[in-house]
């Protein structure tokens, strides 16, 4: 996607809301805002601050990732979810309809090679996910804000996998760019995004091209004539397995980025709240992705990652073992606010200074999240997610 810059791409941003589907709903955001950027809704019953234009815009920017969030983990639970968890049923539904998942059982099998318990994770990723967007709004209601509603956007296609229901989506899952730089940022003692830091690829070839990490149909899920996994369906699923840490990592950063221009001590309660829970998910498949196979498909190769070898130039190493070892997922201490402090382990990034919320958005359209096939561009969901990220991340701290 091509992204002007400077006031003609703010005009033209404002002159889409206007004008498109969601423009009434997000220009009356600012209906019931008093002057100075307070807003008309109730006083936090903690500290009596007011809820300011800037909160508003950061829990209405957050709703709106949630949702896309929603979307994409729906489509992984409908294919890759438990069907059973123990005595207790799934009871993943959507606006009271209930979701079905497990629909692609060798598509599980192979998730499974990275965990027994991938289906399980997966649905209760799904279910957080679908909460995070469903509290947010019903919070932004209960102070007389508008709600986010982005299923105008529902217009790519989903798997062909049988049973998948055949209704548009926000998000295409079958031609992903997957950056995982995520994996050596956390391991690095020496840098920070912070800082200016930058870091390498766990698997160099998920960066480049796209790739699938959902069966686009039938086809992809059949096995080998020996019932083994072929490379491709096992790709796939490591895809996704590294597909999950990326889209849980930008979590574990945004809600504590946003959280320092959060003036209203309810709302900073509400981000601090569940941003720990994307840091969890994260954890999660920080763990499960190391398990992944060292297979080839196609271009797309998985490197064993426990060698002591730098897939990205074939350097070794204690260095480069330490970098890439799957064993450890524990975040490494590193430079925080000041070098003369001494290395600390954090949540990174987190300064504001990179821009939290645009980033995000950013970094989804660079993944191909919303890519349309038809158009091989964009949808202009990318243009509603920038505006409302743009005015989250000019809200500031009041004191």
């Amino acid at each position: 996607m091509n992204r002007r810059s400077g006031n003609n791409q703010s005009a033209n941003r404002r002159s889409f809301l206007k004008k498109g589907v969601l423009g009434a709903g997000t220009a009356a955001l600012a209906v019931g805002l008093l002057p100075g950027g307070v807003a008309a809704f109730d006083q936090g019953a903690d500290d009596g601050a007011p809820i300011t234009k800037g909160d508003i815009a950061i829990l209405t920017f957050l709703s709106a990732l949630e949702q896309v969030e929603a979307d994409l983990w729906i489509q992984y639970a409908e294919l890759g979810g438990a069907t059973t968890q123990g005595l207790s049923p799934i009871d993943l539904e959507l606006n009271a309809k209930k979701i079905q998942t497990g629909l692609a059982p060798n598509y599980i099998t192979a998730l499974q090679v990275l965990d027994g318990d991938m289906p399980q994770y997966i649905a209760d990723n799904t279910d957080d996910e679908i909460s995070h967007h469903r509290f947010l709004n019903n919070y932004l209601a209960s102070k007389g804000a508008k709600t986010v509603d982005l299923s105008p956007f529902a217009i790519l296609p989903p798997s062909q996998v049988t049973g998948v229901p055949q209704n548009g989506r926000l998000t295409n899952l079958k031609q992903l760019t997957v950056d995982t730089t995520w994996w050596t940022r956390y391991r690095s003692s020496a840098k920070n995004p912070d800082f200016g830091g930058t870091f390498e690829n766990a698997v160099p070839d998920l960066a480049k091209g796209q790739h699938p990490a959902i069966p686009l149909n039938d086809h992809d899920l059949e096995l080998n004539p020996d019932g083994t996994i072929p490379n491709h369906l096992q790709a796939i699923a490591s895809t996704a397995g590294f597909h999950f840490g990326f889209i849980e990592q930008g979590g574990t950063s945004l809600y504590p980025t946003l959280a320092q221009r959060v003036t209203n001590l309810e709302v900073l309660r509400v981000l601090l709240s569940i941003g720990p829970s994307e840091t969890m998910h994260f954890q999660t498949w920080h763990d499960k992705a190391g398990n992944a196979p060292s297979i080839t498909d196609g271009n797309l190769s998985f490197p064993n990652l426990n060698i002591g070898v730098d897939p990205n130039n074939g350097l070794a190493g204690v260095d480069v073992a330490d970098e890439f070892q799957t064993n450890l997922i524990m975040p490494e201490p590193t430079l925080f606010l000041s070098q003369k402090l001494g290395p600390v382990a954090i949540i990174r990034p987190t300064s504001t200074a990179q821009g939290g919320a645009v980033a995000a958005v950013t970094s989804f359209v660079d993944d191909g999240l919303f890519l349309d096939p038809a158009t091989n561009r964009s949808t202009g969901i990318v243009d509603v997610l920038m505006r409302l990220a743009e005015e989250a991340d000019e809200a500031r701290r009041r004191f």
